[in-house]
């Protein structure tokens, strides 16, 4: 037969990526992205859970790699001082943290992007799952962070939003819904047992030993100490981690996605933002570990197609 005779592939499927919920650990979809693109894989919806919606909106939003480049350089020290404290409905605002990011990159509304967008949030009256579509990108991914206890709660069209996690923690149904034929799904919560929410190490290249005093005095405050009882943040960190793990088991077992990435970061605490570069690392390679996986389902990418 030759090659005007070879017969043409079906149409390639729409990939879906569902970016889970996991705080620091959330990093690794950064590489697993970055990973994908590498190897010609088109995405065309991304559905993101908290730290999720957070990579997932920098990602449609065309500012992936000066996001990445960015949270490799984060110190501790710079991770705190991203942190708004107050105790009005949780530890942190956020404000500093998402006001800095719309300061370095754009803000499109999703309805002008190129790839489908959606990010899962949990209303805080009502207890029911909440899409967000429309509107800003970072309104949609801040509404999907507020980590029970940690981050604020957003208010969006009116209601009070918590994190997406507490329902859906990794949104293959999201994917689904908006159009994916093919998901992705990277869950960053089979590890998560057991994890703390942050390590007791202060800020590195202090000004000063004021501010290694404070990190220590919040961390001892909230932290638990060797054969004492746990602490305001792990009590937390627990209680979430063990939450979320069971939603997950639950969700992926009713909705399987055709592959699934589990990152191997087991020594991540929720709050080890500053260690992006290890996450992104095994975001990489771990998309190197499945290609054959992945290919199986979305195809060679230089193949002819319908």
């Amino acid at each position: 037969m030759s090659e005007k005779e070879q017969p043409l592939l079906p149409a390639r499927p729409r990939v879906g990526l569902a970016l889970g919920s996991g705080s620091a650990r959330g990093w690794a979809h950064i590489g697993i992205i970055q990973a994908l693109e590498e190897r010609g894989i088109e995405i065309d919806v991304v559905a993101g859970t908290s730290i999720g919606a957070l990579v997932g909106g920098a990602y449609v939003s065309g500012a992936l790699k000066e996001f990445g480049d960015w949270v490799r350089t984060l110190t501790t020290k710079d991770v705190f001082g991203l942190m708004d404290f107050t105790f009005s409905g949780g530890v942190v605002k956020g404000e500093k943290l998402f006001g800095f990011f719309e300061k370095l990159h754009s803000n499109p509304n999703i309805e002008d992007l190129e790839k489908r967008f959606v990010t899962v949030a949990t209303d805080m009256k009502s207890g029911r799952e909440v899409w967000i579509s429309k509107g800003p990108v970072l309104d949609a991914a801040r509404a999907s962070c507020a980590l029970p206890g940690l981050f604020s709660p957003l208010q969006h069209q009116r209601r009070w939003m918590l994190d997406g996690g507490l329902v859906n923690p990794v949104p293959v149904s999201a994917a689904r819904a908006f159009g994916a034929d093919v998901v992705i799904a990277v869950n960053l919560n089979a590890q998560l047992v057991g994890a703390h929410l942050s390590r007791q190490t202060p800020p590195e290249g202090g000004d000063s030993d004021e501010d290694r005093s404070l990190w220590q005095k919040m961390t001892h405050y909230f932290s638990s100490q060797d054969g004492g009882p746990p602490g305001f943040f792990d009590v937390v960190a627990s209680s979430v981690n063990i939450m979320q793990d069971r939603i997950t088991r639950s969700r992926m077992a009713g909705d399987p996605p055709e592959v699934t990435l589990i990152p191997l970061l087991e020594d991540f605490a929720l709050m080890d933002f500053h260690r992006a570069g290890e996450a992104i690392d095994e975001g990489y390679r771990l998309v190197e570990r499945h290609e054959g996986d992945i290919f199986a389902w979305v195809g060679a990418p230089d193949a002819d197609r319908v």
